[in-house]
């Protein structure tokens, strides 16, 4: 019986609204007062019906809820014979919850899309190259699987052959398609625009990167700040005073009607409403973004940040040394070139291979007599001529001259915060390479973003040498900078920051800075989601977009106001019926229970603006 009533609430508010509409016909139209007042009797009684059962499950677990309040209001309007009260105020109470459930419903849709999002099923290749559909619990880690164009990535894995576009929005939420191929990293969830790929799985089911999201934005619904435990506390009493102040009004006046009005007009449904759904859609809308919020509380803390501190490698910069300076000393550029291509492609070292991309695809030459000098180059022989390649040290060793004017070059390559390699061909200098790692682009527009959002302290901590990194902080217009960083330097900082009272937010990549991710107030992980990122951090971007910050920052300051916003509205729409019912003669239960079931929609509606939010430029 219970069930019935609670999945039959739509159709009991539906069949009251008839009833009521067939009460004011009958008694306006037809004069026929008696089929009205049986219209309203029934109208009121089957109304009540779920309203009192949720009362009375309330009240079993001690908690004096909205619907004690309804139940007892409609019981008094009904005892003293006024049915079109009671008809009216159950009827708008039970449409005000399908009104509520449906707007909530649509709030949660954020949330609800990623779980839809999830693969059902995967092609696998057995061991006799036999491919099978298999639903996607039984994939295993080692399985073999087949993915087609169009298909969607069943698994975390490694592509084993094949290459193909791979749309990661799912995980980074950018739609633009990566290139894969042989050994590249594939996510589940995502999408193959085109190719075909046989992946390695390596991680299934609730341990992928998508199924860690989904947990992590599950949990975070169910968090809660101290604005939240605030109204939960505030209801906890609210409703019961509301309770002993119509009854101290009935015992003063004597008029029944006026405490009844009371109960109804001291509803606080708004309130309890409002910040949860503030909550949900701010998730809703970073999660749409490819920004994981844990919770709002993180939000409450991350909205007040005044100090952002960075790690400069792969968080500020791309994380990969790129050739920034060229100079040549010889006529012949390509032949140069050639020479020190073949040279730099027996190293695996970064600034060889820096060097090596930036050359591009040249002719190659046998190389013999390869002797590798540790901390200074390589010395070989190509095409009968001796190649030294290394620092300004390596070449002072061979007695190689360097010009005065390659000597300008190499202090100017310096003094912008470049390593140095240098190249000889039979004891002549003949090129110099400038290799820094790379601001990522946008960095500086979004670092201003940033400031205008109210981060009054950027400063970076590096492992590097303080004057590349007095180098980035300059072209960047950072606050601060320091270099020659260890992990717990960088944590010992943020400490200190704390101590001074800042509230600090720290970026980094998840890994070697996961001390001084768990540390500060606000622990913000770049990159694509790696368990460490996801584990110790309050907050990821599933992205290496820079632009991500300053949206999630943005996020929680728009969510935080708006649960201010929610609140205001439901405690201003309570003092406004109180104060209409004492001193005017319009108020009454059926306008207050209006009123009140708008003031419910308005906040939500307010709150599902944040699904909509982007942050101005």
């Amino acid at each position: 019986m219970q069930r019935w009533l609670f999945r039959k609430k739509n159709s009991i508010a539906a069949i009251g609204a008839l009833l009521i509409v067939t009460a004011f016909v009958s008694t306006l139209v037809f004069k026929q007062e008696l089929i009205g007042t049986i219209a309203l009797i029934i109208a009121s009684v089957i109304g009540i019906a779920p309203i009192a059962l949720q009362a009375y499950q309330a009240l079993r677990v001690k908690v004096v809820s909205i619907d004690v309040l309804v139940t007892i209001a409609v019981g008094g309007a009904f005892v003293i014979r006024n049915f079109e009260e009671s008809a009216i105020v159950t009827f708008l109470f039970l449409f005000g919850s399908y009104l509520e459930q449906r707007t909530l419903n649509k709030t949660r849709s954020a949330i609800k899309e990623l779980t839809e999002m999830a693969p059902q099923s995967a092609l696998r290749v057995d061991e006799h190259g036999e491919i099978e559909e298999i639903d996607i619990d039984d994939v295993e880690v080692g399985d073999l699987l087949l993915v087609k164009t169009g298909a969607m990535i069943p698994v975390d894995g490694v592509v084993q052959s094949g290459d193909g576009y791979i749309n990661e929005a799912s995980i980074t939420g950018e739609a633009v398609a990566v290139g894969k191929e042989k050994g590249s990293l594939v996510y589940a969830s995502t999408i193959l625009d085109n190719g075909t790929l046989q992946i390695v799985a390596n991680r299934v089911g609730e341990d992928t990167t998508f199924g860690k999201i989904i947990e992590l934005v599950e949990e975070a619904q169910d968090s809660k700040s101290d604005a939240e435990r605030f109204i939960d506390r505030f209801s906890k009493y609210y409703t019961p005073a509301v309770l002993v102040l119509g009854a101290v009004v009935w015992l003063i006046s004597k008029d029944i009607e006026l405490a009844i009005t009371i109960l109804v007009l001291g509803c606080p449904g708004a309130l309890v409403i409002g910040v949860p759904v503030s909550n949900v859609a701010g998730i809703g809308n970073g999660a749409r973004h490819g920004v994981l919020l844990k919770g709002s509380e993180v939000i409450h803390d991350f909205r007040r940040v005044d100090t952002m501190v960075f790690d400069k490698t792969g968080t500020l910069t791309v994380g990969n040394p790129l050739v920034a300076d060229v100079r040549y000393y010889t006529k012949d550029e390509t032949q140069v070139s050639a020479y020190l291509c073949s040279v730099e492609k027996e190293s695996d070292h970064p600034l060889a291979q820096a060097i090596v991309s930036y050359l591009g695809d040249l002719p190659t030459f046998q190389v013999s007599d390869t002797d590798v000098i540790k901390g200074g180059g390589v010395v070989a022989t190509v095409d009968e001529k001796r190649i030294v390649v290394g620092n300004v040290a390596l070449l002072a060793s061979h007695n190689i001259e360097i010009p005065p004017q390659a000597e300008k070059d190499i202090a100017l390559f310096e003094q912008q915060g470049n390593s140095l390699v240098l190249a000889a061909v039979d004891g002549s200098l003949v090129a110099l390479f400038g290799i820094r790692d790379q601001i990522r682009e946008g960095v500086k527009k979004n670092l201003a973003r940033l400031k205008r959002l109210g981060v009054k302290n950027l400063v970076v901590l590096s492992g590097d040498n303080q004057g590349t990194v007095d180098l980035v902080a300059l072209e960047l217009g950072l606050t601060e900078a320091h270099g020659n960083m260890l992990p717990e330097d960088k944590a010992h900082y943020i400490k200190q920051l704390q101590h001074d009272g800042h509230i600090v937010a720290f970026v980094g990549d998840g890994v070697n800075d996961s001390p001084s991710l768990a540390l500060a107030h606000i622990g913000i992980a770049m990159g694509s989601g790696t368990d460490v990122a996801i584990e110790t951090s309050s907050v990821v971007l599933m992205n290496d977009d820079f632009n991500r910050l300053p949206h999630a920052l943005g996020l929680a300051k728009a969510t935080a106001a708006n649960m201010v916003q929610n609140i205001f509205i439901a405690v201003g729409v309570v003092i406004f019926l109180l104060l209409g019912l004492f001193f005017s003669s319009w108020m009454n239960m059926s306008i207050g229970m209006l009123v009140h079931e708008g003031s419910i929609l308005v906040v939500i509606l307010n709150g599902m603006r944040l699904l909509r939010y982007r942050l101005r430029n």
